[in-house]
């Protein structure tokens, strides 16, 4: 029994566990890549420590060396020479690596704000997991809207798999991680847009006035020559879906049609639904992931009957090129701007490529140091580094 219940505490504390929106695998070949940087940020390390003139005796060997590093090293080196370096390199070099590698990782963002309106979380859901040729991490991948910042969409996406070594760096995400952004959007209110006079294209404009000409021929003259709004407010929270063929996100929206009279309620003529379905195709650049949609499917219908659904057929195409004309470029030009990758600052990707799967997506790319190391921990150097004082001698060998 008690073997019974154990089982069903585990099935159980499975079933709510929650999987990563976000992945990254940093392979072999990235690693040797931060490893030269490292060498390099050594070697110029070195070349700052100022060590005092070295003097003493050795059994019959008397030394007297003065600011010569590498001569010193290349030196017959007795058990005393060698504790002298102990003592004098090793833990500057230690003291500094580790308060500026510190100061390196700060760099990488964890939970930040993407813009006005959302955040993300890039939280790890636990340790990394490292490998002889990889390094796995699991991040939460979430967005949030700043005014809710304890909300969270629950995860219930397939875990997303990496699978791949060739390039130096892997990333996954998973349809959570879409949605996510999607809803947070939605909670903030950004996801509706409104039209009033001259924003309304002129052909819409002339278009919409004919086709509702019966009901504002009726309404009072002041009133019938007001300028005509056109409103879009999505309904409920996108949905992306991502196939091997491809990744679509999927919109419902109400249209509302009034004319606005200056001073005066707006008149309204007509409320439909638009279902709309777009393309998405993703790309890194630098360290963000940036996405460009397209409008694929469009439909509209009344909220009333089908015999006004067919009367608002002839409207399909023209709201439709309005759609593609004037709201997909401002769609663009936000989802283009991308949002970061938790990666260090001066650390950006290249060539990469994009693979589609069965409910997640995996960006496969190299690396490239946009900044030199040095520059990046300077940048980022606390302000009593260069004050601080080398930490107590140790005799551990480099």
């Amino acid at each position: 029994m008690a073997l019974f219940g154990a089982l069903f505490l585990a099935l159980l504390a499975g079933a709510h566990a929650e999987f990563p929106g976000c992945k990254i695998r940093v392979t072999s070949k990235a690693l040797e890549l931060v490893k030269q940087e490292g060498l390099r940020f050594l070697e110029q390390e070195l070349e700052t420590i100022t060590i005092p003139d070295l003097r003493g005796k050795e059994g019959h060997f008397y030394y007297n060396i003065s600011e010569k590093v590498y001569d010193f090293l290349s030196t017959f080196i007795t058990s005393g020479m060698r504790f002298l370096l102990n003592q004098q390199i090793c833990p500057v070099l230690y003291h500094t690596g580790t308060v500026l590698l510190n100061a390196l990782l700060d760099t990488v963002p964890v939970r930040s704000s993407v813009d006005e309106l959302v955040g993300i979380d890039y939280s790890l859901m636990k340790d990394p997991v490292a490998s002889t040729s990889n390094l796995d991490m699991d991040f939460r991948g979430a967005f949030f809207p700043l005014t809710e910042r304890n909300w969270s969409l629950p995860n219930r996406a397939v875990e997303p798999q990496l699978q791949e070594e060739e390039r130096m760096v892997y990333v996954a995400f998973s349809e959570f991680f879409f949605d996510s952004a999607m809803e947070s959007y939605f909670r903030a209110g950004a996801l509706q847009l409104s039209l009033v006079g001259d924003k309304v294209p002129h052909d819409l404009d002339i278009l919409l006035r004919a086709t509702y000409f019966g009901s504002i021929v009726l309404l009072s003259p002041a009133v019938i020559d007001s300028p005509l709004k056109l409103e879009l407010r999505v309904l409920a929270p996108p949905r992306c879906t991502i196939k091997p063929s491809g990744t679509t996100v999927s919109v419902t929206a109400s249209v509302t049609i009034a004319l606005v009279p200056p001073d005066k309620p707006e008149v309204q003529l007509s409320s439909m639904t638009m279902d709309a379905r777009l393309s998405a195709k993703m790309a890194l650049r630098g360290k963000a992931l940036r996405t460009q949609l397209d409008l694929r499917r469009f439909r509209i219908y009344s909220n009333h009957s089908a015999l006004e659904s067919l009367a608002l057929i002839p409207l399909q195409a023209p709201l439709k090129t309005m759609l593609q004309i004037g709201v997909m470029p401002m769609l663009n030009e936000r989802t283009w701007r991308g949002v970061q990758i938790p990666l260090p600052e001066g650390i950006n990707f290249v060539r990469e490529v994009v693979t589609n799967h069965a409910g997640f997506l995996t960006i496969g790319a190299d690396l490239h140091f946009a900044k030199g190391l040095r520059e990046v921990i300077e940048k980022n150097r606390p302000a009593d580094i260069g004050a601080s004082t080398a930490p107590p001698p140790s005799t551990a060998a480099v």
